[in-house]
C-alpha cells in the first residue's frame, strides 16, 4: 500500500496523481506567528497551573505521530515534527488531554436486516480513512464544515486512522474525535503503522527499529505502542510494513514484535490487523492471498497472531477463496481476512468484482476492506455539507437510497444491500438532535449561538442507521440531514415533498426497555404546508429480512403554536415492560399544500435529571497576538454521567456564543478576538447530558 495509492505493483505514480507526502507537505503549515505572552486570569484559574505549550509559534494540540526510534536525517519541512515513539511519556505529552478519548466502546445489536440480501454472521467492514494530513491534524475539530463527517457506522466493524508519510511520521495515534463517534457507534478504532515502501522514502532501519528487542528479549516498541492505544483510548494497530529488503531473520523479528504487542495488548482489548506485504521471507511480496508465505503473521504453531488481515488488493477469487479455505483450516474464521477494495478513485464506480467477496446467491467468502472512502467528499466540486451527504448516503446505502428497496442490478453493490446493520441504541435515556459533527453553524434550542462553520465529529449523535427507510402509498418524500437550520448542533432531520399519503420514516432500531415512566419526546417545526404528527414505537421485530416493521403509532400533539420548534411528550406507558424495538415519525398532510417538516430532536427517557457542573475552569497557557489569544483551557469532570462538554463566551449584554465542545476535559481555542476595549473576556463550561441537559457553568476570565 503506497502514500497515495494501494501498492498494486512496484511501478512509480503516473505523474498527473501527486504523492501523498507530497498532498501532506503541501497542506501542512507553519503556524501563526503570535509570540508567547502568559495571561493574567481570575476566579478559578488564578491558581491554574501552566501546561507546557507543545508549538510555541501557535499552541494548538495536533494528532500524534512519530517514527519508530531514529529519525531522517535532515531538517523537518514546515509544521512538521520529529518525534521518536520509543521517547514518548504520557506524562511528558503536553496534547495528551486534548488527544484522549473519552467514549467507551458501545456494545452493539444486531436487527432483522432491512432487506432480503444483507447478511449477518457473515463479511464485515473496515475502512482506512484519512481525516487530515499527518502533520497539523488538529486534536479537537476546527473551524470550517468541509469535512468527512463520517456518519453510516451502522455498516462498520473497524475503522483505521490512516496516513503516514516518510518526511512526517509513520506511526499515527488517531484524534479523540474520531475515535469518540466510532466508539458511541460500538466500531473499533486503530491507529496505523506505516512503514512505506523505498520508493517513498521509506528506510529498512526504521522497521528494524520497531522489531528491537532489549537485553532480556523483550520489544519495547511494542510495550510503547500498547502504552498509547491505552492512554489515548483506541482499539489497537493495523501494522504495514512495505519496505523491502529485509530477509528471514528479519521476518521472525516482525513476528516476535507481533506477538509481543498482542500479549501485552490482550488484557485491554487491544487487536492488531497484519497489512499483506512482508512475507516470511522478510521481503514485501504483495500476495493477494493468506497463503504459506504470510500466514504466520496470522497465525502460526502457537495460536493467533493477528487478529485480522488485509488481504492486498490484487486478490482473484480464485485466491479469495483459497484463503478463505487456509484460514479455516487454521482454525480461524474467514471472515477475518479484509478483501482490499480501492475506492479512493472512482467511489461508488468500483467494480472489484463483487462475486468473489460477497456473492450474492451463496454464502459470502471473506469480508472486505475500503481504502479512503472519503471519496465521497474528496470527488465533489460542491463540498458543502448537504452534498457530502448526499453522496456519502449514495455510497453506504446505494443508489435507491432506501436500504429496503435496493436498487435492482446495480454493479455498485453498496454496504447497506451486503452487510446487516448495527445499532447501539439499548440503554435509556436516548436522544439524538440529528447532529453530524459538521455544520455551518451552532445552534441551542433553536437559535444560532455561533454563526462559525465547524466540525467536530466527537459531538456527532447516533444517527439513524438506515437511510432512508420511507414507506407511503404515496411519492416518496426526500428525507435529509439538513444543515440550514436546527434544534441543537448543526442540522436537523429535513422530510419534504407533496405527502399525497401518510408517509413514515423510519428512524433508529433500538432494544430499549419501557416503563411506565417512558416518554417519547420529539422536537420539530413545519416549514411548509400542515401535517399531524405520530410518534412510532416497534414492540416487535419483522418476521423476517425485508419485512416492514410493525409500529404502534401515537399522536404527538405538541405545546406551542405557529411556525416556530414545537415539542411533544407522549407517554409510552401502556407499553411498560415491552421493548422498544425501533422508532419511527409518520406525517400525514393537512390540505394540499406540498411540505417542509423538521424534526430536530428525539428522545425516549424515563425521566430528566440535570447534570452536575464541570469543577474549576482554568486557562493553562495563552498565544496572545495583537488583539486575539487561543487558549489552552481545561476543566475537572463532572461528577456522574456527561455526554460531552461545551464552552461559551460570555458577552457583554449577557448572552452567549458558543465557543466549542469535546468529550473530554480539556479545550484548545484559536484566535478568539477582543471586543472592542473590554478588559476582561468572561468564559464558561456546562456539562450536557444524554438527554442535552445542561448544567450550571463553571467559569473563568481572560485579562487583556
Amino acid at each position: 500500500m503506497r502514500e497515495t495509492d494501494h501498492g498494486a505493483d512496484a511501478r512509480p505514480l503516473r505523474p498527473t496523481r501527486p504523492t501523498r507526502r507530497g498532498l501532506l507537505l503541501a497542506g501542512a503549515g507553519a503556524g501563526a506567528g503570535a509570540v508567547l505572552g502568559g495571561p493574567a486570569v481570575s476566579g478559578a484559574a488564578a491558581a491554574a497551573p501552566r501546561a507546557p505549550l507543545a508549538d510555541p509559534a501557535g499552541g494548538a494540540p495536533y494528532a500524534s505521530y512519530w517514527f519508530p526510534d531514529s529519525l531522517p536525517a535532515g531538517t523537518p519541512g514546515p509544521g512538521i515534527v520529529w518525534r521518536s515513539l520509543k521517547q514518548w511519556r504520557p506524562e511528558s505529552d503536553p496534547d495528551l488531554a486534548h488527544n484522549t478519548a473519552s467514549v467507551p466502546l458501545a456494545a452493539r445489536f444486531t436487527p432483522v436486516a432491512a432487506n432480503t440480501t444483507a447478511r449477518a454472521g457473515q463479511a464485515r467492514i473496515s475502512s482506512l480513512v484519512s481525516f487530515g494530513p499527518t502533520a497539523q491534524n488538529p486534536s479537537q475539530g476546527g473551524a470550517g464544515a468541509d469535512f468527512y463527517a463520517l456518519t453510516h457506522w451502522a455498516y462498520l466493524d473497524e475503522l483505521v486512522f490512516w496516513g503516514g508519510s516518510s518526511g512526517e511520521g509513520i506511526v499515527l495515534a488517531p484524534n479523540a474525535p474520531v475515535i469518540d463517534a466510532a466508539h458511541r457507534n460500538g466500531v473499533r478504532v486503530l491507529g496505523n503503522v506505516f512503514l512505506p515502501p523505498v520508493a517513498y522514502g521509506g528506510d529498512l532501519r526504521w522497521t528494524r527499529d520497531l522489531v528491537q528487542q532489549d537485553a532480556y528479549g523483550r520489544y519495547p516498541l511494542a510495550h510503547k505502542l500498547v502504552e498509547v492505544a491505552t492512554a489515548y483510548g483506541f482499539d489497537g494497530w493495523f501494522v504495514n510494513a512495505e519496505t523491502d529488503g529485509g530477509d528471514s531473520e528479519l521476518a521472525t523479528a516482525m513476528r516476535g514484535f507481533l506477538r509481543a504487542l498482542r500479549a501485552a495488548g490482550e488484557p485491554h482489548g487491544l487487536r492488531i490487523t497484519w497489512y499483506d506485504a512482508m512475507n516470511s521471507t522478510g521481503r514485501v511480496g504483495w500476495r493477494g492471498a493468506l497463503d504459506p508465505l504470510n500466514q504466520e503473521f496470522f497465525e502460526d504453531r502457537e495460536g493467533r497472531v493477528a487478529d485480522t488481515l488485509f488481504v492486498d488488493f490484487r486478490w482473484t477469487a480464485g485466491s479469495l477463496a483459497s484463503s478463505g479455505a487456509l484460514a479455516q483450516r487454521l482454525g480461524r474464521d474467514r471472515y477475518e481476512l479484509w478483501a482490499g477494495v480501492d475506492v479512493e478513485s472512482a467511489g461508488w464506480n468500483t467494480d472489484p468484482g463483487w462475486d468473489a467477496i460477497v456473492p450474492r446467491g451463496r454464502d459470502h467468502v471473506v469480508s472486505y476492506g475500503f481504502y479512503r472512502p472519503e471519496w465521497t467528499r474528496n470527488h465533489l466540486t460542491d463540498r458543502s455539507p448537504g452534498a457530502f451527504h448526499a453522496a456519502d448516503d449514495r455510497f453506504w446505502t446505494g443508489e435507491s437510497l432506501d436500504p429496503s428497496r435496493p436498487a435492482a442490478d446495480s454493479a455498485w453493490r453498496a454496504p447497506a444491500t451486503v452487510v446487516a446493520d448495527r445499532s447501539t441504541v439499548s440503554t435509556l435515556p436516548f436522544a439524538t438532535t440529528f447532529n453530524t459533527g459538521h455544520g455551518l453553524r451552532w445552534y441551542d434550542n433553536g437559535t444560532a449561538v455561533s454563526q462559525a462553520p465547524w466540525n467536530h465529529l466527537g459531538l456527532q449523535d447516533r444517527l439513524p442507521g438506515r437511510r432512508w427507510v420511507v414507506e407511503s402509498a404515496g411519492p416518496r418524500p426526500a428525507v435529509t440531514l439538513d444543515f440550514a437550520d436546527a434544534w441543537r448542533g448543526g442540522s436537523s432531520l429535513l422530510v419534504a415533498g407533496a405527502l399525497t399519503a401518510p408517509a413514515a420514516v423510519a428512524l433508529h432500531a433500538t432494544r430499549l426497555p419501557l416503563t411506565a415512566a417512558s416518554t417519547l419526546e420529539l422536537v420539530y417545526r413545519t416549514d411548509a404546508g400542515a401535517v399531524d404528527v405520530e410518534g412510532g414505537v416497534a414492540v416487535r421485530e419483522p418476521s423476517a429480512p425485508g419485512g416492514s416493521v410493525p409500529y404502534t403509532w401515537l399522536a404527538a400533539r405538541a405545546s406551542g403554536g405557529g411556525r416556530g420548534w414545537r415539542t411533544a411528550r407522549v407517554p409510552l406507558g401502556a407499553l411498560a415492560g415491552r421493548t422498544a424495538y425501533g422508532l419511527a415519525v409518520r406525517l400525514t398532510r393537512r390540505g394540499t399544500a406540498p411540505v417542509r417538516w423538521r424534526l430536530g430532536s428525539l428522545a425516549v427517557a424515563d425521566g430528566a435529571e440535570r447534570p452536575a457542573a464541570p469543577g474549576a475552569l482554568r486557562v493553562d497557557a495563552a498565544v496572545r497576538g495583537g488583539a486575539e489569544v487561543s487558549l489552552r483551557l481545561s476543566w475537572r469532570r463532572a461528577p456522574g454521567a456527561a455526554r460531552h462538554y461545551e464552552l461559551y463566551r460570555v458577552l457583554a449584554d449577557g448572552t452567549r456564543a458558543f465557543l466549542g465542545g469535546t468529550c473530554g476535559t480539556a479545550l484548545y481555542v484559536p484566535g478568539l478576538a477582543r471586543s472592542g476595549q473590554e478588559r476582561k473576556t468572561a468564559l464558561e463550561v456546562r456539562t450536557v447530558s444524554e438527554l442535552y441537559a445542561v448544567s450550571e457553568a463553571a467559569g473563568a476570565s481572560y485579562t487583556w
